[in-house]
Parts: C-alpha cells; structure tokens; sequence
C-alpha cells in the first residue's frame, strides 16, 4: 500500500487541506460557480451546489484509490476559502496538477505559494514526474508554472477540452511538467 500524503499541509498564509462534504456550499459559491474564475480550466463551471457535492465525492474517491487528490486553498489568517489545487495520479510516480482561485485571490502570490507546496509534496512522496496543461491563451497561468519550475514540453494540438470556453471541441493546450531526480 502506498503511503498517503498528509490531508493538511501549512504554507506561511496558506492551509491546504482535503475537501469535506461540508465544503460544497463554500466551493460553488466562492469559485466553481464564477464564470470568469473557470473559464480556462477544465471541469464545467458549476450550475448548482450539487455539482460541488459531485466534485467533492470525485475528491474522496481519490484520495481513497491514490495518495492524496484535491485539496482546497484557505487563507491561514482567516481560513476564507481561496480556491483549490491538487495532484490527480495517473501511475504511482506520475501525477497532473492544476489550480484554480477565486477572482479576489488573485495576483496576490497565492497561486505560486499552494503549487510550490505541492511540488514539495510531489517529490517528498517520490512522483517523479509532475504536469499540467494550460490553455495557450492563459498567461499567468505559464508563469505560475514557470515560476514553480516547471519547463513547457510544448503545445499539444487539438488536446484538451476547455469546456466553459467551446464545449465538447479540444484545443490546444500548453504541457508543462517538472520531473524530479532518479527514483
């Protein structure tokens, strides 16, 4: 059994920590319902707390199958929802992650904070190799990743739906990734 990553990590002015069933009012409202907020990423904007409570049972199902899943972002002054972020497995050592933030979390530096402490995770738990895809059109989200020191691949045409841009079409996406030493 592989050991599971911690379903609580502390950044200097973060928490992130494993959604809870009690989460789902606070996630529809404060980022996955915002269609600006979800425009770039890649789960429908939610219509109804029910989504939220469908992406929360998605979550315990993969903390249950894998080491960890998604976590949610708070603000450690306050414990204000900011958004979410995780590590989506796909083998034991290969894992994709992405991020998404509220409208009022942004350009404050959460997003490099919460994905610096996944990263951290990703190599203590020995994935050796971290991705995420980008829409070609979301700047600060490549820098983010660049930031973090991940490296684009390139652009993968055609690749990934973006449904709250064009639904049911895949477009281009931006692959980055971040591989960590010899495992």
């Amino acid at each position: 059994m592989v050991e599971s990553m911690p379903a609580r990590v502390e950044t200097e002015r973060l928490v992130l920590r494993r959604p809870l069933a009690t989460d789902a009012e606070a996630v529809f409202s404060r980022y996955a319902s915002d269609p600006e907020v979800v425009r770039f990423v890649g789960f429908p904007g939610h219509r109804s707390v029910d989504d939220a409570r469908a992406f929360i049972a998605v979550s315990d199902d993969q903390w249950a199958r894998w080491p960890c899943g998604p976590f949610l972002i708070e603000r450690r002054a306050d414990g204000r929802l900011l958004g979410g972020i995780g590590l989506t497995y796909e083998t034991s050592n290969r894992a994709m992650t992405g991020y998404v933030l509220a409208r009022d979390a942004w350009g404050h530096g959460y997003a490099t904070e919460a994905l610096r402490a996944i990263v951290a995770l990703a190599d203590r738990f020995r994935v050796r190799r971290v991705y995420a895809l980008c829409h070609t059109s979301h700047a600060p989200s490549a820098h983010v990743l660049e930031k973090c020191g991940f490296a684009l691949e390139g652009v993968l045409r055609a690749f990934a739906e973006f449904p709250n841009l064009t639904p049911g079409e895949p477009l281009d996406a931006c692959c980055y990734s971040r591989i960590f030493g010899d495992r």
